[in-house]
């Protein structure tokens, strides 16, 4: 990290403490569009993110190496342990977090291996699907991740192919990997609004 660099440009822990306190005070039911809203807030916030580290590493304003190094900043602190005295709230969090964790993958993927040639989206979100039903869950996160960096890459992921996903790993992933894809063509701050 250079001296110019004011520390936790892309992302701090205060950030992510802001967004845990929020849905520490509010009234949280999934079934709720405003519950579920903040709860895809939080992700999207976070691959946002990424997406910037990534832009920037593309760009050439950081270097592979520290690219890696933010990267593994924000994934240590989204995928920290949270404290929650609500149990559901804390399920809810941890969906969050295991969608991420296919965010984080598919960059650091990218970062240092640029885009997984070898298929297209739905053939490593399929083969993803058949490692998960064959209960090899690290297989499934590598096909996930190599389809990420194929949506880096500008690729596209149907919402179709996410739908017909069995619920599981492989379907947050997905989930995971969507919010990705909004950053990606989007990358603006998601408003950590007090309303």
């Amino acid at each position: 990290m250079s001296d110019s660099d004011p520390p936790g440009t892309f992302y701090t822990e205060e950030r992510w403490q802001n967004w845990i306190e929020r849905i520490d005070e509010e009234e949280i039911d999934p079934e709720d569009e405003d519950s579920a809203r903040l709860l895809l807030n939080l992700q999207d916030d976070t691959a946002i993110a990424v997406a910037k580290i990534i832009t920037a590493y593309e760009d050439g304003d950081i270097e592979a190496e520290a690219a890696r190094e933010k990267l593994e900043d924000i994934r240590e602190i989204v995928l920290s342990e949270v404290q929650l005295d609500d149990e559901e709230k804390l399920m809810l969090v941890d969906g969050v977090q295991t969608s991420l964790v296919c965010v984080f993958y598919a960059a650091e993927e990218y970062v240092a291996g640029g885009v997984a040639e070898d298929g297209s989206i739905e053939e490593y979100v399929r083969a993803a699907a058949d490692a998960e039903a064959e209960e090899d869950p690290d297989a499934a996160l590598g096909y996930c991740a190599q389809a990420g960096t194929r949506i880096i890459d500008g690729d596209e992921l149907s919402m179709e192919l996410a739908e017909e996903l069995e619920f599981g790993l492989v379907a947050e992933w997905v989930n995971g990997l969507d919010s990705l894809q909004t950053a990606m063509s989007d990358p603006e701050v998601v408003e950590e609004d007090e309303d």
